[in-house]
């Protein structure tokens, strides 16, 4: 059965060989220019304490009487902390940075933007109207170049106000992708809005997508809701290969546990939203995006787990038929392109568990 064979290779593969990172090893160097670029420093404890907390004091927080958010506009414009504050003690919903610095590398973030497209682009490049389009590498730690730059410059803060921020970024000057952005953030009681927008201020038309990328929190009985009717199968270097109906093994359309593999799909036809729900903590998350697809990592044996809602599959470039069949909008010159992500945070009570279901695989033999 190509199917799960292919799906369950990739489990193993990686699940073997896999590294406690975000789609790729975290510490090394960023882009150049104005990007932010990882340090190594070493100081006496006393020292590290002192540089955090001048760290957490370069934040902007936005708080309401249910959540904190701590956003760092010079670290990728990302969020460094989203924390559910209606008790005694703050809780993270989103993994939490632990030196929101300027230096940091961006994936110890709780959170980033991505623009001006989501994950990887195969060979650096890809054809449109009759002309290749090369897109160089962005990290020293990865082959092809991953996520666009947004995350990896530093925004300027646009406006504030009462529970409300808005960054922008200026790429104007960059190719092959030059462009203008914002960020806008609104906190309103238990739920946090992001809206992305991106405007091509080059000379030629280009593909554009947009998405977020949050570190959520993962306990040893969080479940997931997040349905969805189509997967891409990938090989070894993460690129979508083939597109099959999602397996039983990984269809989210309940409550239901995380696989214990390590999981980097594409996933498609999603519904446009999706819960995490801890349980042991009695709280849920609730994601809800104007988009169709999402990207889903698992890294085994860590406390957080990646759900990044998108609005194309990874490597969308170069897939049969190209980048605006599956899921890019192609912005010409002064064109725009917009969407919101909402991040909601509720209690809950007691729920029982789903029984009865396989909630993980390991062989072929366990999704057939």
């Amino acid at each position: 059965m190509t199917t799960a064979h292919s799906v369950s290779a990739a489990a193993n593969r990686v699940h073997a060989n896999s590294k406690a990172t975000a789609e790729g090893p975290v510490p090394g160097v960023c882009a150049p220019g104005d990007a932010v670029r990882s340090e190594s420093r070493s100081s006496s404890s006393g020292r590290a304490g002192s540089v955090k907390k001048r760290a957490r004091n370069r934040c902007i927080t936005l708080e309401s009487p249910s959540l904190r958010i701590e956003i760092m506009p010079e670290l990728g414009g990302g969020i460094a902390s989203f924390d559910w504050c209606d008790g005694d003690t703050p809780v993270p919903i989103l993994r939490r940075c632990a030196d929101p610095a300027a230096a940091t590398d961006p994936n110890q973030l709780a959170c980033y933007p991505l623009l001006p497209f989501s994950n990887r682009v195969g060979g650096g490049s890809f054809q449109l109207e009759g002309r290749r389009v090369t897109v160089p590498r962005n990290r020293s730690d990865e082959n092809l170049p991953i996520h666009g730059d947004g995350w990896l410059s530093r925004w300027q803060v646009e406006s504030r106000e009462a529970g409300r921020i808005k960054l922008s970024l200026d790429r104007s000057g960059e190719l092959p992708y030059a462009y203008r952005a914002a960020q806008t953030f609104t906190l309103d009681g238990a739920s946090l809005s992001i809206t992305l927008e991106i405007e091509n201020t080059g000379d030629t038309t280009l593909p554009f997508g947009l998405g977020l990328h949050p570190f959520i929190e993962r306990d040893s009985d969080t479940l997931v809701a997040a349905p969805a009717n189509g997967l891409w199968l990938s090989g070894a270097d993460w690129l979508s290969t083939e597109h099959v109906r999602t397996p039983p093994a990984w269809q989210f359309g309940v409550a239901y546990p995380l696989p214990e593999v390590l999981v980097n799909h594409g996933f498609t036809d999603w519904a446009g939203w999706m819960t995490a729900h801890w349980p042991e903590r009695q709280l849920m998350l609730t994601i809800q995006a104007d988009t169709r697809c999402f990207v889903l990592y698992t890294p085994p044996a860590q406390d957080w787990f990646c759900f990044e809602p998108v609005d194309h599959p990874i490597n969308a470039m170069n897939l049969a038929g190209g980048a605006e069949t599956h899921g890019m909008t192609l912005l010409a010159p002064g064109a725009t392109l917009a969407r919101t992500f909402s991040l909601t945070v509720e209690r809950t009570g007691e729920r029982s568990r789903p029984v009865g279901r396989q909630t993980f695989f390991s062989t072929q033999d366990d999704i057939q």
